[in-house]
């Protein structure tokens, strides 16, 4: 009887399916426990290999957590500057990219635990900031900024300083994720619900009309609700 000569997940011979398995298990054990709680033994076992050949892929545990934020950083970058990218007006694209921003970070949780896990530890001196920085943070900014200014100059925009309003935007969006448990303890309710995502939604997106745009149009608003 023939056997099949077809490499198993786990060995060296499926080198792009080893490695997507073992940063996946690694994107999860990290947001779930920082890199200083992670264990390399249960990533390991998450992804079905064994220690040995985790190593083989990622040198050490700080290699491996820097490969799982470019990991979740590389999905934003992609979703958001494909987002840039489209022929829009500054209105319409300013409104398209504060909604699939949303979209995304509510439905990426495992995003939204490593960048706060990231952002307290880039505040006693993350290896990774510097670079995450300048690979995926600043090329939306500049790219956003320069949407925003081309509304300012068409006169649709208020004159805004997109220094502080494209921060404001995460802002917005981000800490309603993070204060989650917070909000549930004060009001009562599950903020993460869909009816109060989606209710968040659309508050963001009016908070940011209403900032931002000099005639606020309430039909075009509520087509991204």
């Amino acid at each position: 009887m023939a056997t099949s000569t077809k490499p198993k997940l786990g060995t060296r011979g499926q080198p792009e399916a080893t490695r997507a398995a073992i940063l996946q298990a690694a994107v999860r054990q990290f947001a779930h426990e920082g890199i200083a709680g992670a264990r390399t033994d249960a990533i390991a076992k998450a992804a079905h290999v064994n220690k040995a050949l985790l190593y083989y892929y990622f040198k050490d545990k700080e290699t491996l957590y820097g490969a799982a934020l470019d990991h979740v950083f590389g999905q934003l970058r992609g979703t958001m500057m494909e987002v840039l990218e489209r022929d829009l007006p500054p209105g319409p694209k300013v409104r398209t990219y504060v909604g699939t921003y949303f979209d995304f970070i509510a439905s990426h949780p495992t995003y939204r635990s490593l960048v706060q896990r990231e952002m307290m530890r880039a505040g006693h001196g993350s290896p990774h900031m510097a670079r995450l920085a300048k690979q995926y943070f600043a090329p939306l900014f500049v790219k956003l900024g320069e949407v925003i200014r081309a509304g300012i100059d068409s006169g649709e925009f208020r004159p805004v300083n997109p220094m502080h309003f494209i921060p404001s935007i995460v802002a917005l969006v981000v800490f309603y994720f993070t204060s989650a448990p917070v909000m549930k303890a004060v009001t009562g309710t599950d903020p993460l619900s869909p009816e109060k995502i989606a209710e968040r939604r659309a508050a963001v997106l009016d908070i940011i009309t209403a900032a931002l745009f000099r005639c606020p149009d309430p039909q075009a608003q509520g087509e991204l609700r």
